[in-house]
């Protein structure tokens, strides 16, 4: 193979972008890749998985902001 798997860290925009990027990392990880998403706390769409691990961080606005 051409490359080899490696670590990944993704920082996602919420919404359409997050949908289509989310289908790609399961790609990624069947071929081996350890993933990170790193998402606000306060998230819509962004959820847990087992393709990847889930890290948030707090920001100062609440979902309905």
């Amino acid at each position: 193979s051409p490359a080899a798997a490696g670590r990944l860290l993704v920082i996602p925009m919420e919404g359409s972008h997050w949908l289509s990027m989310k289908k790609v990392l399961i790609q990624l990880s069947k071929r081996g890749h350890e993933i990170v998403v790193i998402a606000p706390d306060n998230k819509i769409l962004i959820d847990s998985s087992d393709v990847y691990e889930l890290k948030t961080y707090p920001v100062p606005f609440m979902k309905e902001d």
